[in-house]
């Protein structure tokens, strides 16, 4: 279990700095016209926000940290 601690922080760390550096984005799809059944839509890419990353940050040293100091 120690190890599978150690593993997942590091993983929420990468991916808190990837958010953080800018690289994520959900795709975001907006009606633009919609007359009946016909729509005219938009596609998007919409960054995540900052604060994901950071908490991603935060959590996974405290995961890490927990993993590393853990006794038995």
């Amino acid at each position: 279990m120690r190890i599978g601690l150690i593993v997942i922080g590091l993983l929420l760390l990468a991916g808190g700095i990837w958010i953080v550096a800018g690289h994520a984005s959900v795709p975001q799809t907006d009606t633009l016209v919609q007359i009946g059944s016909a729509k005219l839509q938009s596609t998007h890419e919409k960054a995540l926000p900052a604060w994901a990353g950071y908490a991603g940050i935060v959590v996974g040293l405290i995961v890490a940290a927990a993993g590393i100091f853990r006794r038995r």
